[in-house]
């Protein structure tokens, strides 16, 4: 029985790329930089780039954990679809994750978390989420509207907009979803593409 598991973090719903490589739940080397609409250039690039510099290959991975939004179409859509093709390849797990827990677990601080991504025009992706002794929930769900008018409602909790994520505070808070079909692992958008938003106007 396999003592360790060797974990591939991937999220590019922000406007921050980011691939992490892990040993259970500790940081081996990561890959985090803001991007200029060139994550698709990049991801695998700087994925082949982390595992030369440890002397890994993708066969050496266990499992695949990846961010499936809510974020911007374009940049989310690729993450996504690098995360499918590795797991089909090498035909091993793939986990989800709301990204914007995984900018939730980059912070410290307990009490209300407030994580969000800009999405242009006022508005953002964000929900609010407590963390208590080391462990983040949902308290309010997910959505895409206006920032300030959200914000106007309570302004008691610690924003957030970049961070790297904490894999151990987010498996100890079972916010990781094993998908049962890769086929079905599909981002969160939250709203239309602007494809569908210019067709029903």
């Amino acid at each position: 029985m396999k003592k360790s598991l060797n974990r591939l973090v991937i999220d590019s719903s922000t406007p921050y790329l980011f691939i992490g490589l892990y040993n259970n739940d500790t940081m081996i080397d990561n890959y985090y930089a803001i991007g200029h609409n060139d994550h698709s250039v990049k991801l695998m690039d700087k994925l082949e780039q982390l595992l030369i510099k440890h002397e890994l290959k993708s066969a050496d991975l266990d499992e695949i954990i990846v961010g499936i939004g809510p974020g911007s179409y374009t940049g989310l859509r690729i993450g996504v679809v690098v995360a499918k093709m590795l797991a089909y390849s090498l035909d091993i797990p793939i986990y989800t994750v709301s990204s914007l827990a995984l900018l939730a677990s980059s912070v410290e601080d307990e009490g209300d978390i407030l994580p969000w991504i800009d999405a242009r025009r006022s508005h953002a992706f964000l929900g609010v989420y407590q963390q208590k002794a080391g462990y983040l929930v949902l308290k309010q769900k997910e959505v895409y509207t206006h920032l300030d008018t959200f914000k106007e409602q309570s302004n008691d909790f610690t924003e957030v907009t970049q961070g790297k994520p904490d894999l151990k505070k987010l498996i100890e808070s079972n916010l990781l979803v094993k998908a049962d079909d890769i086929d079905l692992v599909a981002p969160i958008y939250l709203r239309d593409t602007e494809a569908e938003r210019n067709l029903n106007d």
